[in-house]
């Protein structure tokens, strides 16, 4: 008759103390003796040891492990933005933030729950954080699924993911080949803009949020918060002209209800 396995109890082998400067952090262990540390501290993993006890992650020796400064090296959490791509701080806030740990964290797969060790911990913004990264009420459709470049990013070219184009942070995209039908949703005055264009095969998109418009000296601190720039362009490929040759450029405004658009407006035509 065989013995029957140990169950692995992973809860006994989180043990909870506290860095140098008072700051939580758990560490994690395996049957195995392989470990990892978390500190609280930005949720960061700080320490990965394999079962010989050597350390796979890099973490300075000079990290400070105290908020506001992050800590340098490790596993960070950088959201909602990463390095300076938003209005934020760089990489944004949670890795400068005090985690908590969820006392009731979903429950694990069997699967999961051999040989293994875990810790839920939780970010629950401040006021002040979420006053940070609001919500816009504006978004912009038509733009979906279409490449862009980003001129906050150095002009890197990247792909629209999302269902539509909505503002949290500072964005200055040039969006590439677009319809010539887009439309930017004002849901708090129940109205859209439809912006019909011809000639023009790219679309510049602006609001330079909270940081940027405090060093524009021709811009209200707070001006972001009502207006966004949405702007027929030809960009990416130049328009040159030889000797007798014509180019049209042209771009049509109207406002509608916001019911209205949504059930009449067809954003795909590319006619006016």
């Amino acid at each position: 008759m065989g013995h029957s396995a140990a169950v692995w109890d992973y809860k006994a082998a989180t043990e909870i103390t506290k860095d140098w400067n008072g700051i939580d952090k758990v560490v994690l262990r395996n049957p195995g003796g392989a470990s990892a540390r978390v500190s609280l501290h930005g949720g960061q993993v700080t320490s990965w040891r394999n079962e010989q006890g050597e350390e796979l992650l890099f973490t300075s020796s000079k990290a400070i492990f105290k908020p506001p400064k992050a800590v340098r090296g490790g596993i960070p959490i950088c959201f909602p933005q990463f390095g300076y791509c938003g209005s934020l701080e760089q990489h944004g806030f949670a890795r400068n933030k005090i985690w908590t740990i969820d006392e009731n964290p979903p429950p694990l797969s069997p699967s999961d729950s051999h040989g293994k060790s875990f810790i839920d911990l939780l970010l629950k913004p401040s006021e002040e954080d979420l006053k940070c990264w609001p919500h816009s009420e504006v978004r912009i459709e038509g733009l979906e699924t279409l490449d862009y470049l980003d001129n906050i990013c150095q002009k890197e070219r990247f792909t629209e993911q999302g269902d539509a184009i909505t503002f949290e942070a500072e964005v200055d995209r040039v969006y590439l080949s677009t319809p010539n039908v887009v439309a930017v949703l004002d849901h708090e005055r129940k109205r859209t803009y439809v912006i019909r264009k011809e000639g023009l095969p790219d679309v510049v998109v602006w609001n330079p949020w909270e940081k940027k418009s405090k060093s524009l000296v021709d811009f209200g601190d707070d001006e972001y918060k009502q207006m966004l720039c949405v702007d027929g362009a030809a960009i990416e490929k130049p328009v040159t002209l030889k000797p007798g040759e014509e180019w049209t450029g042209r771009q049509e405004l109207s406002v509608v209800p916001s019911t209205f658009c949504s059930e009449h407006l067809d954003l795909q035509s590319n006619g006016f």
